[in-house]
């Protein structure tokens, strides 16, 4: 696997090449596919003496010093050791305490309909981060319950006097941080870590942004302050003397997941973990940039050749890979394929910025209530239009549709398909949580908010079911790449798994060979 080559102290400049820092106005448009084209240059990183910029950092809430109490770490989105701002805060802020620190992970019961596919993943990684945080000399402690239970407690157990998190859009999670800072000490502060995106949500932009176009200048002119690499990881000043984590049973624990959740299996094609998700990011043998990047701005968009991808998905999405980390190992690239860095860099922070936006800003993002006005209007406007197919959730889930083909425009299908885009929505987003392994994140929100109330796009000619909701067909899929060759492609697939399901009845749980990820 090739090392990943930074300098501590240098980092990206982005910039227009056109427009000496704006954004071009013949690529600014909120068309899927659209981007700026980038500029790569070198800049200073971090002042000395400053591990993480300010900006990254929100105090949820202020504490009192307690001398050499505990920092703990409620690690949840970003799970990793590695290129980890969140850790990096906690550990510097322990260091000048001379505290001790620790991360802890609360596994929820199948969080927002997570199964075997997600959590085993989930779980595999981190049972490798335990290993790795061990030789750091950071002990990692796992609770299952609620995490507005589990997370007080053990700060009141330990005396900890601050508390720092990482950053999720997620109603769900910003009402469990709201209710943690309600429930811990007066003593104890909170702070908040965005070490998910390359620049803060809430740096980016303090609004609701309309489209890739309005985000895409903000988020280049601050690139040169927060694509920055990373400084290392200082080991603990003290160690911890408190009672340790009790001892992990990762076999029965990932059991018990996989159990409760067979009903969608394990994935082959992805290996969890942060060691893994560097080799998909640079392996020698398959990696992303070593091997497959030259063709992306071209395959990534051909269904028949799913290596056109990334691969990178399900990593980002568990927080196993840094996007930041990513991008600045892409720049080094960028001279013999600067297309597709270009595209690469847009997909995964512009875009992925963009998502998150929405869900921090709107708090109905997954309902049609959280669409733009015209598109709110349009979609009432031809609710009632007739359906020349109409068809239950449990048709949909179980493919029973006269269509025989449904990628890139499922949920545009949908919204054609079922009475009106309330049921569209929720059908959506419940298939999508439930079978993607990145499901129920704020990328797969978005997607469907685009596919079926215009998020981030533009109204297009008025129509019948879709109104001024951009409109796709079979045809003009057609027109785009082999739609035949693809579904006798999705067909072997799925022949090879009903195959392995009989060879192996005692094992519901048996992982998938492949599927179709969406980065």
């Amino acid at each position: 696997m090739r090392s990943v080559s930074t300098r501590s102290s240098m980092a990206l400049v982005v910039k227009s090449a056109n427009n000496k820092g704006k954004t071009d106005p013949k690529t600014s448009s909120s068309k899927k596919g659209d981007t700026g084209h980038l500029n790569l240059s070198i800049a200073d990183g971090p002042s000395i003496g400053q591990s993480v910029q300010s900006g990254r950092i929100r105090v949820l809430k202020e504490g009192r010093s307690s001398g050499k109490c505990p920092v703990i770490y409620w690690m949840f989105r970003d799970q990793r050791s590695k290129d980890n701002w969140a850790l990096i805060h906690a550990v510097d802020q322990a260091n000048k305490m001379d505290a001790p620190v620790a991360v802890a992970f609360n596994l929820f019961d199948q969080f927002l309909g997570a199964k075997a596919r997600q959590l085993g993943f989930m779980l595999r990684g981190l049972r490798e981060l335990e290993q790795t945080l061990k030789a750091l000399e950071i002990p990692f402690f796992l609770f299952q319950a609620k995490a507005v239970d589990t997370i007080p407690k053990f700060l009141n157990e330990c005396n900890a006097s601050l508390l720092v998190m990482d950053f999720s859009p997620l109603r769900e999670v910003r009402k469990w941080k709201d209710e943690i800072c309600k429930k811990v000490g007066e003593s104890v502060a909170v702070h908040e870590v965005d070490t998910h995106n390359v620049v803060p949500i809430w740096v980016a932009s303090e609004k609701l942004e309309y489209s890739a176009r309005t985000i895409r200048t903000k988020i280049h002119k601050l690139l040169p302050e927060y694509l920055i690499d990373f400084p290392s990881l200082q080991p603990p000043s003290r160690k911890w003397m408190a009672e340790g984590p009790a001892k992990i049973d990762w076999e029965k624990l990932t059991a018990d997941v996989l159990r409760k959740g067979a009903e969608v299996p394990e994935l082959e094609w992805c290996e969890p973990g942060e060691l893994a998700a560097m080799e998909v990011l640079l392996g020698s043998t398959n990696g992303f940039l070593t091997t497959r990047l030259k063709n992306y701005s071209n395959d990534r968009n051909n269904p028949l050749k799913p290596k056109g991808l990334s691969g990178l998905s399900p990593y980002l999405h568990f927080g196993q890979i840094s996007s930041q980390r990513c991008a600045l190992v892409a720049r080094t690239f960028r001279k013999m394929h600067p297309q597709s860095v270009d595209a690469f860099l847009e997909e995964m922070i512009v875009r992925r910025e963009l998502a998150d936006n929405f869900c921090f800003y709107q708090p109905q993002y997954d309902s049609v209530q959280g669409a733009w006005e015209w598109a709110q209007k349009t979609l009432m406007d031809h609710a009632a239009d007739k359906r020349d197919h109409l068809y239950t959730k449990d048709q949909l889930e179980k493919a029973k549709t006269a269509d025989p083909f449904c990628r890139m425009y499922w949920a545009k299908k949908i919204l054609e398909w079922t009475s009106g885009p309330e049921e569209a929505l929720s059908i959506a987003i419940y298939l999508n949580d439930k079978y993607e392994i990145d499901g129920r994140d704020p990328n797969g929100y978005v997607g469907c908010m685009w596919s079926i109330c215009g998020v981030h796009d533009q109204g297009w000619k008025e129509r019948a079911v879709f109104g001024k909701i951009r409109y796709m067909n079979y045809a003009g899929c057609q027109r785009k790449f082999d739609v035949d060759g693809y579904i006798s492609y999705v067909k072997r697939l799925v022949g090879e798994t009903k195959k392995r399901k009989i060879d192996n009845p005692a094992n519901p749980a048996s992982k998938e060979s492949r599927t179709l990820e969406s980065v």
